[in-house]
Formats: C-alpha cells, sequence, structure tokens
C-alpha cells in the first residue's frame, strides 16, 4: 500500500469515525432532552395521560368550544412528542383521583367540574367569580388580595399551574389551564409548549402556579402572553375565613 493509498484510507476512516461520535453526540443530546422533558410532563415511554375537556358554558351537553380544541391539539403534540398517549374524558366523567396518570385539565371552574374540584383542594387561594349576576366580576380572578378582572378581547386572565400531590415518589402531575375565556386556556398551552424547559430548569418536578395576562386576543389572538406573576405560594395558601378574621 502506498502512501497516497494509505491516506484515502485514514481519511476514510477518520471521516467514519467523527460522523460516528457526531451521531453518537446527537442521540445523547437528544435523549437527555427527551428524559427531561418526560420527567417535567410525568410521561414515560408509552404511558397514559387523561385530557379533561370543559364544556360550553352556556349549555349542559359537551360541546368543547373552538380554541379549546386548538389547545387540546397543542397538549397533544406534546404528548406525542414524549412518546406517551392521550385519552380524551369529559370533565364530568374523570371521577377518579390524581397522581396515577399525568392530567391536564382545561376549562374554568365555570365549565369544568374538575378544574372546580382541583381549585378548592389544590388551590384553596384562589377565588373564581362564576356568579351569574356578577357583571363586571364574571370571571375575575381574586388571589392574594388582589383582583384580575376580564376586558374581553383586550386584557385577559389564566392560570396556568403544575400541580403535585404530596411527595410521593412517581406520583404524576395535574397541568391546570384556568382561564377566562377559551381563548386564554389556548394561549396557556402555547405559552407552556414553548416554555416548559425555562419552566423545568427552574422548578425541576415540583409544583407552580402562574399568573397569565393575554394581550388584545381581539387583535393578536393567543399569541401574545404576559407572565404577571408566580402565584405559587399564594394560591396554595387558604385564605383566612371572614367570620373569623372579624372575631380575631
Amino acid at each position: 500500500m502506498n502512501d497516497d493509498v494509505r491516506n484515502i484510507v485514514l481519511g476514510v476512516v477518520a471521516a467514519g469515525v467523527s460522523a460516528a461520535l457526531g451521531w453518537l453526540s446527537r442521540t445523547y443530546l437528544w435523549r437527555r432532552r427527551l428524559r427531561r422533558k418526560q420527567a417535567f410532563f410525568g410521561l414515560p415511554d408509552h404511558s397514559e395521560s387523561l385530557l379533561v375537556v370543559n364544556r360550553n358554558a352556556g349549555g349542559p351537553e359537551l360541546s368543547v368550544m373552538r380554541h379549546d380544541v386548538f389547545a387540546l391539539l397543542e397538549l397533544s403534540a406534546l404528548i406525542k412528542d414524549c412518546n406517551a398517549h392521550a385519552r380524551v374524558v369529559a370533565h364530568d366523567a374523570a371521577q377518579q383521583g390524581f397522581g396515577e396518570r399525568t392530567e391536564f385539565c382545561l376549562g374554568g371552574p365555570a365549565s369544568n367540574r374538575r378544574t372546580a374540584a382541583h381549585l378548592s383542594s389544590l388551590l384553596p387561594g384562589v377565588h373564581v367569580n362564576v356568579e351569574a349576576e356578577a357583571g363586571a366580576d364574571l370571571g375575575a380572578f381574586r388571589i392574594d388580595g388582589q383582583d384580575y378582572r376580564m376586558e374581553g378581547g383586550r386584557c385577559e386572565y389564566v392560570l396556568l399551574a403544575r400541580l403535585t400531590a404530596g411527595e410521593r415518589h412517581g406520583a404524576r402531575p395535574v397541568f391546570l389551564f384556568c382561564g377566562q375565556r377559551a381563548i386564554t386556556n389556548q394561549a396557556a398551552t402555547r405559552y407552556l409548549a414553548r416554555h416548559h424547559e425555562r419552566l423545568a430548569r427552574r422548578y425541576g418536578s415540583g409544583s407552580f402556579v402562574l399568573l397569565l395576562k393575554v394581550v388584545n386576543s381581539e387583535a393578536y389572538g393567543p399569541d401574545v402572553v404576559e407572565l404577571v406573576a408566580d402565584v405559587t405560594r399564594a394560591a396554595r395558601t387558604p385564605v383566612p375565613d371572614a367570620a373569623a378574621a372579624d372575631a380575631a
């Protein structure tokens, strides 16, 4: 074998080794990123999750709003990326505890009984005004003594929460998208899809509750979203009973 042939062979071998190392490196990074994503969402390979859908607040029948359908599509893509499966369940048919399967719960307490139950048991510091005679206060959030009222199409709020039941190892989280309108639910799912890596770095596998503001949805749809505050502590702290506070 002369020098030219030997150099060609060595060049081919070096290129092959370099390509193999590059492929192995990319595969390792992709798998590590996937595992982190699966851990954040509580979705190991081939696991099952629940998409708990609400109903149109204007009627008793299960009728999912158009923007909620778009939100379900956003979530379905996330679940598929984790190599997991989703099962759609009506809000009044999801009669089970939490922690066994990851749950994505969509809609406010007026249209989703499951959300109402989660707010009552897991987020006692959040009050959502669902009284029909509330007028301009309908759908308003009250958190830590502050009211967040909706201005339809201009300024609307949504809670994005990742909640876990205690510290039980392997417990699956509940993701809550509690918005003042259907378009805010979609905005929250899109925010989660875009920022889940940053949220995972900050919160790990712990709980968080974020208050988001959807800006000018009439013009921008669900795309312009601002983080108002991390309200985790206030949302998880029970509000003192008014009568007890007066007596004190």
